[in-house]
């Protein structure tokens, strides 16, 4: 049963372009969504996001001015929330960020740190080669919060919730406005995403996706 269920809720769920904004989600419930993000999984377990749910009006009418993707969810979603992502700086290997999370979230031992980091090491100078190209780092962080993002969606059409996550925005005006606003440190943080949650406007028409076996393809 639960399998048809969460089947049902994937069927249900589909970009909402604009919400009721009468109906507000129940506070409780929007800390489920969260929690959902904040227990999902990242490389290394090393975490590198942070979910901002902006409230402020004023704020959302200026989102709307440099986010052609959010015209019609910003002011009539029951939650707006910019998914960020921790910059380069902060994602190296020796950075005091790594330290903090290895050593303080994940309780290693400063010799465990040592060889957990030594492996790191490897897989940003070797195995993706991310210290030669400061925007593929980026990038390889940025593909992380998507995990979350996916994991605080489908959560949401679990409980009956609807959602749109929104890539459309000029990435150097949000970063700038988000800045100059106090929502985060320059140097420190990029914005990645941003995704909104409420209760659909109106019906959609049945979701279409490609056949079964047009998507998935099995080897041996």
């Amino acid at each position: 049963m639960k399998k048809k269920e969460i089947l049902e809720a994937y069927r249900w769920r589909q970009a909402t372009k604009e919400f009721d904004a009468d109906r507000k989600i129940e506070e409780d419930d929007f800390e489920f969504i969260l929690e959902t993000g904040r227990l999902s999984p990242s490389s290394f377990g090393f975490e590198p996001w942070q979910f901002v749910v902006v409230r402020r009006e004023d704020l959302l009418q200026k989102i709307k001015q440099h986010a052609w993707g959010a015209q019609g969810q910003a002011l009539t979603a029951s939650h707006f929330v910019l998914i960020l992502a921790r910059t380069p700086e902060a994602m190296r290997y020796d950075s005091d960020y790594i330290r903090h999370i290895v050593t303080d979230v994940q309780g290693r031992t400063e010799e465990e740190y040592a060889q957990r980091i030594k492996r790191v090491q490897a897989f940003q100078e070797t195995d993706y080669r991310l210290l030669d190209d400061a925007r593929a780092f980026q990038e390889w962080i940025k593909r992380q919060t998507y995990i979350p993002l996916g994991n605080m969606m489908t959560a949401a059409a679990q409980i009956g919730i609807d959602s749109c996550p929104i890539e459309g925005f000029n990435q150097a005006e949000m970063d700038e406005l988000l800045v100059t606003e106090g929502v985060m440190e320059r140097g420190a943080w990029s914005l990645s995403v941003m995704v909104a949650f409420g209760h659909r406007a109106r019906d959609f028409a049945p979701k279409t996706r490609r056949d079964f076996n047009e998507v998935v393809k099995y080897i041996g």
